[in-house]
């Protein structure tokens, strides 16, 4: 009996409860990574010479990715319901410890930390967890800061970002796969103070942005744009954008790709008035995550270039994207575009991951999030240094 007693306290803390206000449910991994390897089929992958990727955490649909300011990963979900923490305490690469910080939430895709506080986006509203990162094992119950974003589920998760102006960045997609709503929130990235105050429109037209990031050298933003479906295999292109200032206006539901009419809502506009994409990616291919690599420990030919996180044609008749590939600016201009990472489409039309979000962190390496295989990835880099 004591010993039934005793084991109380341990199955509490393991399983938890289902809210921010109560214990949260850790895990610990002690999975070598050659099993981890093995069971993800990490052998099937293609990196550039002098790469290897490994298994950084298993985390269950694993979506957005930010760093809290002790060295935590945090991660969203979108097809479930919880927000993670993932801990690598004796910095060997690998997370020991994933803990649950909140469940029960609706699609909290997005994550984003600033002052000791982690931002979460569920489809309508934005949470905070205050303090977090020194209440892993017991989060404290959320604050909401603001929830006034339409309940709409189709396009309604989100990617969310700190700019370098301290305002909290939240896309709001298109709630269709191409209509033109009278709610100008629709089809926008907007922005807020981090006490969610001033929600202002930034940019518009953009069907759905999943993923941004800034310049390190212009402080400028970048986004990735899904487009629209049922056009064709071959059009239009997904996009990745170049958003320099306040007011600008990408084209959707009236153009897509910068080039291609829409047979619905284009009539009577020209492409002109628009700002078409900084590189046209490809059909379907689902650009999600992208982040410029801020590290140091890659060859310096790799210092800013944008790596974006594709997560998968749907609906295409053959399958295209499944990767991780790398944009080369020189200044606002696209000069090169191609893969970084592939391997999780297989030759016989078999998908082992689809990438999601993309991450560098502190020691260089690059995390890489994978809602399909419930993983996150590290690349890293041991071949010569360049420069």
């Amino acid at each position: 009996m004591k010993k039934a007693l005793a084991l109380i306290p341990v199955l509490l803390f393991l399983f938890g409860c289902k809210n921010g206000n109560e214990r949260a449910s850790a895990v610990s991994d002690t999975t070598s990574p050659g099993k981890l390897a093995e069971k993800y089929q990490l052998d099937q992958l293609t990196l550039p010479q002098g790469f290897s990727i490994s298994i950084y955490a298993e985390v269950p649909k694993a979506r957005s990715l930010c760093w809290g300011a002790k060295g935590t990963l945090f991660i969203g979900n979108k097809d479930g319901n919880s927000v993670y923490a993932a801990v690598d305490k004796n910095n060997d690469g690998k997370a020991e410890t994933v803990y649950t910080i909140a469940s029960g939430l609706n699609t909290p895709n997005g994550v984003a930390f600033k002052d000791g506080n982690l931002y979460v986006a569920e489809i309508n509203r934005i949470l905070r967890f205050d303090n977090i990162e020194d209440q892993l094992s017991k989060p404290p119950a959320y604050n909401v800061i603001y929830n006034k974003f339409p309940d709409k589920t189709h396009h309604g998760w989100k990617f969310i970002a700190f700019g370098p102006d301290g305002k909290l960045y939240v896309p709001v997609g298109a709630p269709c796969n191409v209509c033109n709503e009278s709610d100008s929130i629709f089809a926008t990235i907007t922005r807020m103070n981090a006490d969610g105050s001033g929600l202002e429109i930034f940019a518009k037209g953009i069907r759905n942005s999943v993923g941004f990031d800034w310049n390190p050298d212009t402080q400028k933003m970048w986004f990735t744009d899904n487009g629209r479906d049922l056009l064709g295999d071959d059009v239009p292109f997904c996009e990745l954008n170049y958003a320099p200032e306040k007011g600008m206006h990408f084209g959707f539901p009236f153009f897509h790709q910068g080039t291609i009419l829409d047979p619905e809502f284009g009539k009577g506009k020209s492409c002109a008035d628009y700002t078409p994409p900084a590189k046209a990616l490809g059909p379907h291919i689902a650009p999600l995550g992208m982040r410029f690599y801020t590290g140091n420990s890659f060859s310096s030919e790799y210092k800013n270039k944008i790596f974006i996180a594709e997560h998968g044609s749907w609906n295409r008749s053959t399958p295209i994207g499944y990767q991780v590939s790398m944009v080369t600016l020189n200044g606002d201009k696209v000069t090169d575009y191609k893969p970084f990472i592939t391997g999780w489409l297989q030759k016989d039309g078999k998908v082992t991951g689809r990438p999601v979000d993309v991450i560098v962190a502190k020691d260089g390496s690059l995390l890489i999030s994978d809602d399909y295989a419930g993983v996150i990835y590290r690349v890293s880099y041991k071949g010569a240094k360049l420069g």
